[in-house]
């Protein structure tokens, strides 16, 4: 019976994801947009799996990867944000960490750390680096322009891949249009 529970909460969690993968690939760039914010974001989602739809569709894949970096990039700051209103009072308190300790690795973070958003495209650990620079108190500007470097990149390696793999027509100067 406990099986069935699991089993059903599963078809319930995988029937919405797909009801929701399709309002958004049916509300284009927009949805596109929201989808890249989500993924960014704490919420476990695919922003790819949008991405490669549109494609196939025949939206602009330059436009799809700008729209991509917007909001995946301010869902990133999202994450940092979420970071930033922690108190570093805590870390001391609870975790027992001397306060030189901490300020040096904010003197650190703050001269190298920014370069580590570049990353915070990679599932699971991009969240927590977020949350970290923010928590650190890195520089908002570093963090936000090295961040939406790695964004872009992201999603023009998936375009570059939709090109190769499911022959998206990326570049049609390219082709006998």
């Amino acid at each position: 019976h406990q099986y069935s529970i699991y089993f059903s909460l599963l078809m319930i969690s995988s029937d919405f994801l797909i009801g929701f993968s399709d309002t958004l690939i049916n509300h284009g760039y927009w949805g596109f947009f929201i989808a890249a914010f989500l993924s960014a974001t704490i919420l476990p989602f695919s922003s790819e799996i949008i991405l490669s739809a549109l494609l196939v569709g025949g939206a602009s894949p330059m436009l799809c990867v700008l729209t991509g970096t917007l909001g995946n990039t301010l869902g990133g700051i999202t994450c940092y944000w979420l970071g930033r209103v922690g108190k570093l009072e805590w870390v001391e308190k609870y975790l027992k960490i001397d306060k030189s300790d901490l300020t040096k690795a904010q003197t650190w973070t703050n001269k190298w750390g920014a370069f580590a958003a570049f990353f915070s495209f990679l599932p699971f650990i991009g969240d927590v680096i977020n949350v970290l620079l923010g928590f650190l108190r890195t520089s908002f500007w570093k963090v936000s322009l090295f961040m939406a470097i790695g964004k872009f990149a992201r999603y023009f390696v998936w375009m570059i891949i939709n090109y190769f793999f499911i022959k998206v027509r990326i570049f049609p100067i390219f082709y006998n249009v």
